[in-house]
């Protein structure tokens, strides 16, 4: 059997994609053991795999990066192992040295592009720092991964290698019962508007939303995650008088969250295209609602509009203008569209994890 070790920058719990890989590769016969931190409010949690996670000494800034890597760095050196996959462009260093050091397949799956992310935007030294390590290590790799075809073919033409796209998307669910509005504490004579994500964070249009619902009839605006923009946010909400067509829940396991997403009349997502990045991220959120078969409000970024394009299933803002946003909201609970139903049941066939999954298993068939 063979042994992997995966690392992640993250606490683990709410990380949907590395946990369906880690499934998926325990299907294929790999020994697994997953490598991520623990922050201060991290919860304990039980996967049928190994779980290591670091107390590092920093959480945030060059120094948490720093320390991360070097707990990494001795951690690989003696850990007994056979692959490592590294989860972006945080933790490749320390997977590519000992890689090279102790001869062991390297493989990396890159989540977003790290290096035009939000966080290294008006930050040239660490930007150049990331950007210097992606070049050096990224043409001598052989297996990459990534999560939609704009990033992959931007890595392509960069490095001459064979990116292959994994998305993230969720498993197939044949939605069956679920809990009653009244269960989970949602009212039953509004429309329900659903924005839910793990990292709500400023440009990710929620206040925009929040803003709109001044002029959206009969309807709450439901708010599920958390992030940096939470607390503006809730501030907002009770600046315009909205508490009552605006509700907060806290972030929440992915099997709670859906029976939510599912009695939603509209999804959101409004992702701004303020970082290059985010111009080419494909939210994850919108393959949740379409396994909930809930139509969706999006943004027109590239990777949104390639998934409307293919399927009618809702509606597509070309502003984040407020009163655009009400209008196309108040059209999406009021008169949805009479196909939405059928398209939406097609998209969910057609974009799940077992489909997805095909790609990751090529990747390690022959590790």
């Amino acid at each position: 059997m063979k042994r992997i070790t995966i690392l992640v920058s993250n606490d683990l719990e709410y990380d949907q994609r590395v946990r369906k890989v880690c499934a998926t590769l325990t299907e294929m016969g790999f020994m697994i053991t997953l490598v991520g931190r623990r922050r201060p409010n991290s919860q304990k949690f039980t996967r049928p795999y190994k779980i290591r996670r670091f107390r590092l000494l920093f959480n945030s800034g060059a120094l948490f990066y720093v320390n991360l890597n070097v707990r990494l760095f001795f951690y690989l050196l003696f850990k007994k192992t056979d692959v490592i996959l590294a989860n972006d462009l945080d933790t490749l260093w320390p997977a590519w040295i000992i890689g090279k050091w102790r001869n062991k397949e390297v493989v990396y799956d890159s989540h977003e592009y790290f290096t035009e992310a939000s966080g290294l935007t008006g930050r040239p030294f660490p930007k150049m720092v990331w950007t210097m390590v992606e070049k050096y290590i990224f043409p001598k790799l052989k297996r990459v991964s990534t999560v939609n075809e704009s990033i992959a073919q931007i890595y392509r033409e960069l490095y001459s290698v064979d990116v292959k796209v994994v998305r993230n998307v969720p498993p197939k669910w044949e939605r069956g019962p679920i809990p009653s509005r009244e269960e989970l504490g949602l009212p039953v004579d509004k429309k329900i508007i659903l924005l839910q994500g793990a990292f709500i964070d400023h440009d990710r249009g929620c206040l925009e939303a929040i803003e709109s619902m001044q002029y959206v009839g009969h309807s709450l605006f439901l708010i599920i995650g958390e992030g940096q923009a939470i607390p503006a946010a809730k501030a907002l909400s009770e600046k315009l008088s909205l508490q009552d067509r605006v509700q907060f829940m806290p972030r929440m396991p992915f099997e709670e969250l859906r029976n939510y997403t599912a009695s939603a009349d509209l999804g959101i997502s409004l992702d701004r295209p303020d970082h290059l990045n985010y111009k080419l991220s494909l939210p994850n959120k919108i393959f949740d609602y379409i396994q909930a078969r809930t139509p969706v409000l999006v943004s027109e970024l590239p990777e949104l509009k390639r998934v409307m394009d293919q399927y009618n299933i809702g509606l597509v803002a070309q502003d984040h203008d407020v009163h655009t946003l009400a209008k196309l909201m108040n059209m999406a609970i009021n008169e949805p569209d009479a196909a939405w139903e059928a398209e939406l049941e097609r998209a969910a066939r057609e974009n799940n994890w077992e489909e997805e999954e095909k790609v990751v298993q090529a990747m390690h068939s022959d590790l």
